[in-house]
């Protein structure tokens, strides 16, 4: 199975668009999040999905700051993974994970480890995401512990922070030395069912 990641553009953003909805259901459970009266996951006067789309269109207006990566398994969309860097960022860290998914037919196979390294691997430096600290996302936070200390084991650390919009968060910090040209758009590589 072929794991890749591709940097999307203006071109191609409709497909994390068409993802997105998908994402805020999974996070619903975690939130306790409940649809507008629209049915869109968003403020009450949200109508519609392509306005949400349009409050998003930020990830695709700031190319050298913000990151949209589609994660592909097969050549099929698979998830997508959204980096931000400052003033996006913390003080002190370089990249920010601000949203990661993986549809659930492609979890539990390894795909999402695969997909986050090809992230990291092409921005070195130092890094934060940070999930939902609740009991009900226990697997959340396994993954995000699991695949970062293995990354990144003699600079990971993790830590409960308070934060101005979702309350106590658990952040994964962690330094990594490894980079490719952010230019390459597009990353391969081979993973083995696990």
């Amino acid at each position: 199975m072929k794991v890749s990641i591709s940097l999307t553009d203006r071109d191609t953003k409709f497909i994390i668009n068409n993802l997105y909805p998908l994402y805020l259901h999974d996070l619903s459970e975690i939130w306790g999040w409940k649809p507008n009266i629209y049915g869109v996951f968003e403020s009450d006067d949200t109508l519609t999905l392509q306005e949400q789309n349009k409050v998003f269109d930020i990830w695709w207006e700031k190319p050298s700051v913000l990151f949209p990566y589609l994660v592909l398994v097969n050549d099929i969309p698979a998830g997508f993974a959204l980096v931000a860097t400052p003033p996006h960022t913390s003080p002190g860290i370089e990249f920010y994970m601000n949203e990661f998914f993986i549809l659930r037919s492609f979890r539990g196979q390894g795909i999402a480890e695969a997909a986050a390294i090809q992230v990291f691997n092409l921005h070195a430096g130092t890094w934060e995401l940070q999930t939902n600290p609740g009991e009900g996302n226990k697997r959340a936070q396994a993954f995000w512990r699991k695949t970062v200390g293995r990354y990144a084991p003699d600079t990971y650390r993790e830590e409960l922070i308070e934060t101005e919009d979702n309350g106590k968060m658990m952040a994964f910090r962690f330094e990594n030395k490894l980079s490719t040209s952010i230019t390459n758009r597009n990353v391969h590589a081979t993973e083995r069912n696990s």
